[in-house]
């Protein structure tokens, strides 16, 4: 997560970007564990999936406050002001990688699924996802040490909201870099 950005996608707008990082979180439900680990390098804002208030991202030109990117190319595509070069795609710059893991015993077909369903949880708390400027990709795997109750759909849901969070304690625990402010320094002055 060293070089770990989010919030870039128009840049070129003069849009500035943060500082990003690795966020983590688990569970466990009696003797089942689930955990996510979350490398953030977005080319999207961060949202608080509790409140949906963006929490890191591009920030506005005048450096208060977030621009919100989708409101933005929302404004650019109903003609607001704009030069030919506001829709160009990104070049692929970023990739939020995450790993879902359980000692919960699956095939690979369910490990396939629950790392699907994992990555609604990195949409949850990247605006916009997936874009052409990502490279991001979600694995999950499995220890199959425990038989549990647990089915797919538990455990893949339980992963997306683990990996919300790891997402947004990603951003809340990078420090700046020059250029690159992060959350801890905008939000709590450190």
């Amino acid at each position: 997560g060293a070089g770990a950005t989010i919030g870039k996608m128009l840049a070129y707008q003069g849009l500035g970007g943060m500082k990003s990082g690795l966020g983590t979180a688990s569970l466990r439900a009696g003797d089942a564990v689930i955990g996510a680990l979350v490398v953030v390098n977005a080319v999207g804002d961060i949202i608080d999936w509790h409140t949906g208030k963006i929490v890191a991202g591009a920030r506005r030109k005048d450096g208060k406050g977030f621009a919100n990117l989708v409101e933005t190319m929302k404004t650019m595509a109903r003609g607001g002001q704009r030069s030919s070069n506001d829709f160009r795609d990104p070049v692929l710059h970023s990739t939020t990688l995450v790993v879902v893991a359980t000692n919960v015993q699956f095939s690979k077909t369910a490990m396939t699924k629950i790392a699907m369903m994992a990555s609604t949880g990195a949409a949850r708390a990247i605006n916009p996802y997936h874009t052409n400027g990502d490279g991001d990709s979600t694995f999950a795997v499995s220890t199959n040490r425990v038989k549990s109750d647990l089915g797919i759909s538990v455990v893949g849901a339980l992963a997306a909201e683990l990996v919300s969070e790891a997402v947004l304690r990603a951003v809340k625990a990078a420090r700046s870099v020059e250029g690159w402010p992060a959350y801890r320094e905008i939000v709590n002055g450190e």
